[in-house]
This record gives structure tokens, C-alpha cells and sequence, in this order.
């Protein structure tokens, strides 16, 4: 398997986000993510996509 799951705080690690500033971008849909039992879970590309959203978009 080659795309990597991340947890939130791996995702706050990487993004250097707060935990809180990562569950609100989460839960509006707003960061790519899903639920497994609870808790967020998030792919490692979609992240890695999302972020070039973000930087094409502050282009604009």
C-alpha cells in the first residue's frame, strides 16, 4: 500500500496548525479528511493536493 493514513495530529504536525485550527477545517470540510469510529483520518496526497489548492488559490 502506498498512500499513507495520517491522524490529526500527524496532519497538525505537518501542516503546523493548531489541533483546534485542523478539526474545524476538517469537520467544514474544508481539509480532506474522513472518519474511521470517530476519528479523523486523512491520506497523505490529498493533504499533499490540497495544500497546492491552497497555494493556486492565494495566487489568484
Amino acid at each position: 500500500m502506498t498512500d499513507e493514513i495520517l491522524t490529526l495530529k500527524e496532519v497538525v504536525a505537518y501542516l503546523k496548525l493548531a489541533e483546534k485550527t485542523a478539526y474545524k477545517l476538517a469537520a467544514s470540510d474544508k481539509l480532506p479528511g474522513f472518519k474511521v469510529g470517530g476519528s479523523w483520518r486523512f491520506k497523505c496526497e490529498d493533504i499533499d493536493q490540497w495544500i497546492e489548492e491552497q497555494k493556486n488559490a492565494s495566487q489568484d
